[in-house]
Order: C-alpha cells, then structure tokens, then sequence
C-alpha cells in the first residue's frame, strides 16, 4: 500500500465524524458538517487520482468542488422545511 493509498483511506475515515454530526448536531453544525465532508471527499478522491494515475478521478474531484456548495444548499432548504 503507497503512502498516496494510506493518505486516502485516513480522508475517508475523516467522513465518520462529519456524518455523526450531521446526524445528531444542531441545524448550524450539521450544515458546517456537510460542507467539511465535501471538501474532505474532494480532497480523497484528488488523492486517489495520484495514487491510481487515473485522471477521471481527479475530474470528478473538480465537479465534487464546484457542486459541493450547491449541494449545501440544498441540504440546508431541506432542513429548513423540517424545522
């Protein structure tokens, strides 16, 4: 296992903690939460594309980035029409 793999499966597990607050925070954590594991899998998956050579990873790396605060705000509309 490459350094470049080890790096990647310790982002990963750096997801757990963001789903346990967006599961049990308040509304403000949560939100906090789900931009944090955007960036997080953005970044694992930059990581896997040099461990892999694989430039597809690195390209849906870019559009996880570029939708991620997108998809916050959904999230966050979402949550909102719970409340």
């Amino acid at each position: 296992m490459s350094e470049w793999q080890i790096a990647a499966v310790v982002l990963i597990a750096a997801l757990t903690p963001c789903g346990w607050v967006c599961l049990r925070g308040s509304f403000a954590d949560g939100v906090v939460a789900v931009q944090l594991a955007g960036t997080i899998a953005a970044l694992a998956l930059l990581v896997l594309a040099e461990a892999e050579r694989r430039q597809p990873f690195a390209d849906l790396a870019l559009v996880l980035g570029v939708l991620s605060f997108a998809g916050t705000l959904v999230f966050v509309r979402f949550l909102e029409r719970q409340r």
